[in-house]
C-alpha cells in the first residue's frame, strides 16, 4: 500500500482520486493539498481523506507520505517535483511536465539524481482503445507507421490559470498538444527521434495572449510524420480522435462524442453530462465511465504496479521532457513560419532505419512493386518500377 499526498484538488485531482480510490483500491490518499483552506477541507471530507493542508512543502515532507501526485497548475509543477525529489518521495506529475523544456529537464535531472520513482501522467496514451491499438501496431499490424494524427478540441479549459500565458506556458498547444504529440510518438515508436516541426498557431476567438487554435507537424528520423490539431474554439463538446496510417494498415480511434452513447433531450437532465459538454439539452454524448475512457485507471495501475515491481512505467519524466522540447519548437515555428529543429539536450533513443534504408517490395527480379489492386472487372493490376531504368509500368492479370 502506498500513502499518497495529492497536490491539487481541481478537476484533474478529482479524476485522479476517483481512479485511485475506485479501481486500484490498495493505495490511500492521506493528505490533500490545495491553495485555499476551504477547498482542501471540502475535498478531503468528500473523499474521506484523513488530513488536508495548504502548505505544499508540508504535504510533500509528511512522514506518512511515500508518493506525491502533482495535479497542480503548470507553473507549480517544477517546484512540487523538486520538493518531492529533495524529500526522497516517488513523484507522479500531470501533463505537461513543465511550462518549457528547460524546467522539464531540471525536473528530470532532480528525480534521477535523487533516485526516486517518477511517472508522467499522460492519460490519453493509456485509454483502453489506445493500448489495444498500440499492441496491434507493435505486433506489426500496420507495417511501418508513416503518419499519426491526433486531434483534441473543445470550447476551452475550465480554470482561469489555463488562459493566462505566464501561468500555463502557452495556450492550446501546451494544454492539449502535449497529449497529441505523445500519442503520435507512441505509435511512431519512441526509439525514433523527433527532428523538426512546423506549426501554425493563432488566437482566433478569445481575448487572450496565448493561442486558442493550432495545427502542427513533427518529423521523425525514420521519415514518419506526427500531426496534431488542437483548439479551444470547437463548439459542441470535446472531440478526441486519432488516426494512424502504416504501410500495411490503418487505425481510427474516436474516444469522445461518437462513442456509442447518444441521447436527445428537450428538457435536460439538470446536471453534469460529460467533460467539456456545453449544455444539457439537445443532442448529448454522455460517457459511461469517464475515468476509464480517458485512461486514468490503466495509467495509475501501470504507475503503481511499476513502483511495486521495481520497473519503469510506460511514461516517465523523460517522456514529459521530450514533449516539452517538441512544444518549444512548435512555438518557435509558429513565430518563424519555418521548420524549426527540436532541441533535445539528452537523447536516449536508439534510432532506427531512415526512410531511404527501408526495404522495397519486389515483384520479380527486374521490378519493384508499387501497388497491387483488384479492378471492377475482376482483373488484377500491378504497378511496377524497373530496378535499373526507373520506368513505371503496369501488368494486368485477367481473371
Amino acid at each position: 500500500m502506498h500513502k499518497i499526498a495529492l497536490l491539487g484538488t481541481g478537476l484533474i485531482g478529482r479524476f485522479y482520486t476517483m481512479s485511485l480510490l475506485g479501481y486500484r483500491g490498495t493505495d490511500q490518499i492521506v493528505m490533500a493539498c490545495a491553495s485555499r483552506p476551504e477547498e482542501a477541507q471540502k475535498f478531503a471530507e468528500e473523499f474521506h481523506i484523513p488530513r488536508w493542508t495548504t502548505d505544499m512543502a508540508a504535504a510533500v515532507r509528511d512522514a506518512e507520505v511515500d508518493t506525491v501526485i502533482i495535479a497542480l497548475p503548470n507553473y507549480l509543477h517544477k517546484r512540487a517535483a523538486l520538493l518531492a525529489a529533495e524529500a526522497g518521495k516517488a513523484v507522479l506529475c500531470t501533463k505537461p511536465l513543465a511550462t518549457n523544456a528547460g524546467d522539464a529537464l531540471e525536473m528530470l535531472q532532480a528525480v534521477e539524481k535523487a533516485g526516486v520513482f517518477h511517472g508522467y501522467l499522460e492519460d490519453l496514451v493509456y485509454t483502453p482503445k489506445t493500448l489495444k491499438a498500440l499492441q496491434s501496431t507493435q505486433k506489426g499490424a500496420l507495417g511501418k507507421v508513416l503518419w499519426a494524427r491526433s486531434r483534441e478540441t473543445h470550447a476551452g479549459p475550465h480554470s482561469d490559470w489555463f488562459w493566462t500565458k505566464e501561468l500555463s506556458g502557452g495556450g492550446a498547444i501546451v494544454d492539449m498538444g502535449c497529449h497529441c504529440i505523445e500519442i503520435a510518438r507512441s505509435f511512431i515508436g519512441k526509439e525514433n527521434r523527433p527532428l523538426e516541426v512546423t506549426c501554425w498557431a493563432d488566437t482566433q476567438v478569445h481575448p487572450i495572449d496565448a493561442e486558442d487554435h493550432a495545427v502542427g507537424l513533427v518529423r521523425y528520423d525514420n521519415g514518419a510524420i506526427g500531426q496534431f490539431e488542437v483548439s479551444w474554439t470547437f463548439r459542441g463538446g470535446m472531440d478526441l480522435r486519432d488516426e494512424i496510417s502504416g504501410t500495411e494498415g490503418t487505425i481510427w480511434l474516436n474516444h469522445w462524442l461518437r462513442t456509442g452513447f447518444e441521447m436527445f433531450t428537450g428538457v435536460g437532465q439538470s446536471g453534469y453530462v460529460a467533460e467539456k459538454a456545453e449544455g444539457d439539452t439537445g443532442w448529448q454524448f454522455p460517457v459511461g465511465d469517464e475515468v476509464g475512457a480517458l485512461g486514468y485507471v490503466e495509467m495509475f495501475l501501470d504507475m503503481f504496479n511499476a513502483m511495486d515491481e521495481g520497473r519503469k512505467p510506460m511514461e516517465t519524466f523523460y517522456d514529459g521532457y521530450l514533449i516539452n522540447a517538441v512544444m518549444d519548437a512548435c512555438y518557435k515555428a509558429a513565430q518563424s513560419k519555418k521548420w524549426e529543429p527540436v532541441e533535445i539536450a539528452d537523447w536516449r533513443g536508439s534510432g532506427s532505419k531512415t526512410a531511404a534504408e527501408l526495404s522495397l517490395k519486389e515483384y520479380d527480379a527486374d521490378n519493384y512493386l508499387i501497388k497491387e489492386e483488384l479492378m471492377p472487372n475482376g482483373n488484377q493490376k500491378f504497378i511496377l518500377k524497373h530496378k535499373t531504368s526507373g520506368a513505371i509500368t503496369q501488368v494486368i492479370r485477367e481473371k
